[in-house]
């Protein structure tokens, strides 16, 4: 059984200026909130680091994206930060990506020792098969559906069959998609198999927010 569909915002559509105003506005109708750290080095575009994260007020549980060169040096950090932001670790995600990562199972497994659930995340053109050794170890797989850096991108169509790869092959767990979901977008990825969307410029460029949330529970 496929699990429960549940919508993360991504902040990075956010207004900057107030991020925890913006959360707020949002956080009633949401599973998660999802936080996507950029370095300007693994992707070409530049957001904040942990002192950020660590001033967020986020009742919902935060979904950290690392979309950066040599996560493992900074996930404690991360770590610490979202038990500021949040109150615990627990119920929280930390995504490395595949490609960033020459020693994906020791993050992984950093990860967990910091109390927090693990997650990895695929670029569009990285296969399955890079991760299936260790699939049994992760809390989520996020398979990105726009080449990571920027909001707004359309979304990559020939992703759709890795999806539902990864969910014949891992019935059970939470799989992750982020670029280019709206209310079209959001049905094909649930029909291949994903039941975490990620949304940000579809979410906060709505004029109403929680009927753009809503509309993705397909």
């Amino acid at each position: 059984m496929i699990p429960k569909i549940l919508i993360a915002p991504s902040i990075l559509s956010a207004d900057f200026g107030r991020l925890n105003e913006d959360i707020k506005t949002v956080e009633p109708y949401s599973d998660m909130i999802h936080v996507d750290i950029m370095d300007g080095h693994f992707v070409p575009n530049i957001t904040f680091g942990p002192p950020v994260v660590a001033k967020l007020k986020c009742g919902r549980p935060i979904d950290v994206h690392l979309m950066i060169e040599n996560p493992q040096d900074y996930l404690e950090d991360f770590a610490k930060a979202v038990s500021k932001a949040h109150g615990k670790r627990g119920d929280c995600y930390l995504t490395v990506h595949q490609e960033t990562c020459t020693h994906l199972h020791r993050a992984v497994q950093q990860i967990k020792k910091l109390g927090m659930k693990a997650a990895v995340a695929l670029n569009p053109a990285t296969p399955l098969y890079t991760i299936e050794p260790i699939l049994k170890d992760f809390d989520m797989v996020l398979l990105m559906t726009v080449n990571p850096g920027f909001g707004g991108q359309e979304f990559i169509d020939s992703v759709l069959p890795k999806i539902q790869t990864l969910r014949n092959k891992a019935p059970k767990l939470n799989i992750q998609v982020d670029g280019g979901i709206n209310d079209k977008t959001a049905k094909l990825a649930v029909r291949a198999g994903a039941n975490i969307l990620v949304a940000g410029s579809y979410i906060f460029g709505a004029k109403d927010q929680k009927k753009a949330i809503e509309s993705l529970r397909v």
